[in-house]
């Protein structure tokens, strides 16, 4: 989650008007002094040390006879993340190796204090892969009590709200469910260039560089084969992208910010099982993006809400935060909340560039699963199915190569390359295949309007299977 979401502005003109009335009484004869004053000081101003890949430590005196020796611990699967890819990747593996009586040693690392603690989503999923992974999970008491009854999706101006039909497919069909889901420095590599693992952070380390009384050698982590599943982004990925020139083939990836909040509403208000998308207001046709709100079934009357909006907008001083706030105040969303309290918020990067933009999966001694190389399906804001899916994917493939007793590898490193191959034959592949050209056709004259007058033409009539595919224009990648 993002801090600056849980700061809120709170400055008053009066305090404000206070200090600039006290700045008039500061004489301009005051500042050449303090200019000179400020040139003849020798006192030695501390240098504020930032990293030891800009200071290293070698050459730095406070870090000599500093024990710099690193544990390893070894694993046969090394899996950096416990989002819902990973731990789909966990569980399999250790599936496969119950159900054929194999030992493999999981090794599953997550950065929060939590599993599940840097988790946000809207959540709206779809039990596809959920059913794949635990077919009796309504048995196991998985916490997916809101059924979609009702799918609504408009247009919004800043007055009204302009119901548009649901192309099937296209949002969340009623097999849905609403619900919750409840620093790694480097990636370690063989010899042979093949990934070996990962190090964690090194801990008891002061603000300007030194060392505590307390430091601490972060651990390494070995393993035959590490498992990516960062997120959005991950820190660990853009050193892989670098390493393997993974993103050759691909466009570079596009973002977008997704803002929500959760409500106690009113009762009378509470409708559980209602889904509502909308575009437009307050968001001009040249910037992608668009809000949801989910009736939860909780035991309570709750509305999970929320706002998207693609970072490629062209308006330099376009707030996302505040188009979020300003929607809430839209006459066809503002009764729901009236009364209500807000209980949490958060925000969560999002990939948007689609099948464009998914790079290279796969690598010597290590693969991407989930958000990582950004599996999300775009216009449906949903990418947990898909990630659970690969992670799905990914172990059995893992499996297979670990239990292969003929199997010769090039790498100390495996190099599960049929896990892509798999991913492309599956139905992740299909559905991100469909919806490809929606979010690029959103660039057009016409803007969002015009990708939905796409969208209303080629996929209702072609199902995605239209013989061209768009390119997304620009590399928002850096922005």
């Amino acid at each position: 989650m993002l801090s600056w979401l849980r700061t809120e502005l709170r400055i008053h003109h009066s305090r404000s008007r206070q200090c600039f009335h006290a700045l008039k009484f500061i004489r301009r004869d005051c500042l050449p002094s303090l200019h000179i004053a400020g040139w003849a000081s020798t006192a030695a101003v501390p240098r504020i040390t930032t990293h030891y890949t800009i200071h290293p430590r070698d050459k730095d005196k406070r870090w000599e006879g500093i024990n710099m020796e690193r544990f390893a611990e070894e694993a046969d699967v090394v899996i950096v993340g416990g989002g819902p890819a990973g731990l789909s990747a966990a569980i399999r593996l250790k599936q496969l190796a119950a159900e054929q009586g194999k030992e493999i040693r999981v090794c599953l690392v997550e950065k929060a204090s939590q599993i599940g603690a840097h988790t946000l989503s809207g959540a709206c999923l779809e039990p596809r892969s959920l059913e794949e992974l635990f077919p009796d999970w309504k048995e196991r008491g998985a916490p997916l009590h809101t059924p979609v009854t009702e799918d609504k999706f408009g247009i919004l101006t800043k007055k009204y709200r302009i119901p548009v039909p649901i192309l099937p497919g296209l949002v969340n069909g009623r097999l849905s469910f609403i619900g919750f889901f409840c620093l790694f420095p480097k990636v370690l590599f063989h010899e042979d260039g093949s990934v070996k693992g990962i190090a964690t952070n090194d801990v008891g380390i002061q603000k300007d560089g030194a060392p505590k009384a307390t430091f601490e050698r972060g651990l390494e982590l070995h393993a035959k084969v590490t498992v990516f599943a960062e997120g959005c982004h991950g820190h660990l990925a853009k050193q892989l992208y670098t390493k393997y020139n993974l993103r050759e083939k691909c466009q570079a990836q596009s973002y977008g910010i997704g803002l929500k909040e959760l409500w106690s509403i009113d009762e009378k208000k509470w409708k559980p099982g209602r889904v509502e998308h909308t575009v437009g207001w307050p968001l001009d046709r040249h910037t992608y993006g668009g809000s949801f709100l989910y009736h939860l079934n909780e035991g309570e009357p709750l509305v999970a809400l929320g706002f998207v909006v693609g970072l490629d907008y062209q308006n330099p001083y376009l707030n996302p935060f505040r188009e979020f706030q300003r929607w809430k105040h839209h006459p066809t969303v503002q009764p729901t909340l009236e009364g209500g309290k807000r209980i949490a918020y958060g925000a969560r990067a999002l990939n948007e560039g689609g099948l464009q933009s998914i790079p290279k999966l796969t690598f010597p001694g290590g693969l991407l699963i989930g958000c990582s190389p950004g599996l999300m399906n775009v216009p449906k804001i949903k990418g947990t199915h898909t990630a659970m899916k690969s992670g799905i994917l990914a172990s059995e493939a893992i499996f297979s190569q670990l239990t292969n007793e003929n199997l010769q590898s090039k790498t100390i490193g495996l190099d599960v390359q049929e896990y892509e191959e798999n991913l492309k034959k599956s139905w992740v592949w299909k559905e991100l295949y469909s919806v490809r050209n929606i979010r690029p056709s959103c660039h057009s004259m016409l803007g969002v309007y015009g990708g939905m007058i796409y969208t209303g033409i080629f996929y209702w009539l072609l199902r995605g299977k239209e013989p061209w595919t768009l390119k997304h224009p620009g590399n928002f990648s850096v922005s």
